[in-house]
């Protein structure tokens, strides 16, 4: 009798070279024993050299693909991620807060390229902190995203922390701070509740493959919490998942080369 499997529902843009976006996600969810619905955002052309082109796609067909997931097949947890406009982010916060039971929602926001550049507008920026991040569960900010949400300057752990809690204040459920732009040979995530902090620490790997490390980490999570783990299982899990997806990367493309998402944990 096989147990049955937690639907996992991912919004997200769809990424052309696989390591990313809806294509990371599918295959994370379903390496970790999910199984893996989508509703796409937008369609890239990239590669591991970087992205060529973006289309968005229409609100009528972002609001179809989500309510047609729900509507029918349901699901045990969401994952957001790339949301590149005030009105796609508008949209999935009207049908997210129209949800009639509560489902984990993990929001990976995705507001700063890897070079620095901003990816939303201000309007964009200030709906996504305001209206879609009090709705989710928990968020998972890299440091340039938590320094824009914050304003607050990351330069090591402590401050990783304190950007953290100002996160929290700002009546955010839960975050998980990652730490990987930090100058340091560790690898240090931080995970803050209202009422703990905990350190998820591991050696750094230098590697030039590590395209879709916040999707995979955040696709990686919703799937424990679909799944009824912990949040702090969710996330020890999806952390060490992530650290051996880079450790075996193939080693594809003359970019910036993905994870191995077929990895086991």
């Amino acid at each position: 009798m096989h147990n049955k499997l937690a639907k996992i529902m991912t919004i997200a843009g769809s990424d052309s070279g696989g390591g990313a976006g809806i294509q990371g996600d599918i295959k994370t969810i379903t390496s970790l024993g999910g199984y893996a619905t989508s509703a796409i955002t937008a369609i890239t052309a990239q590669n591991t050299l970087g992205v060529k082109s973006v289309l968005n796609v229409s609100i009528n067909m972002i609001e179809e693909q989500i309510t047609a997931i729900l509507e029918d097949i349901g699901t045990d947890a969401i994952k957001i991620g790339m949301l590149s406009n005030e009105k796609i982010i508008n949209c999935v916060v009207k049908l997210l807060s129209n949800l009639k039971k509560k489902i984990p929602i993990v929001l990976d926001p995705v507001m700063v390229a890897k070079g620095g550049h901003k990816l939303l507008d201000a309007g964009a920026e200030t709906a996504l902190i305001n209206e879609l991040m009090p709705l989710c569960t928990i968020i998972t900010p890299n440091i340039p995203e938590a320094e824009v949400i914050t304003g607050i300057k990351i330069n090591d752990a402590l401050d990783l922390e304190n950007a953290g809690r100002s996160i929290i204040d700002m009546g955010i459920n839960n975050v998980l701070m990652k730490g990987g732009h930090l100058n340091s040979s560790k690898l240090t995530d931080v995970l803050i509740t209202n009422n703990n902090i905990e350190y998820f620490n591991n050696n750094k790997i230098n590697t030039k493959n590590s395209h879709g490390t916040g999707c995979t980490l955040s696709s990686a999570i919703a799937c424990g919490l679909g799944q009824k783990l912990t949040l702090k299982e969710s996330v020890k899990r999806a952390h060490l998942y992530v650290y051996k997806s880079i450790l075996n990367a193939p080693n594809i493309g003359k970019g910036n080369g993905p994870l191995n998402h077929l990895i086991k944990v």
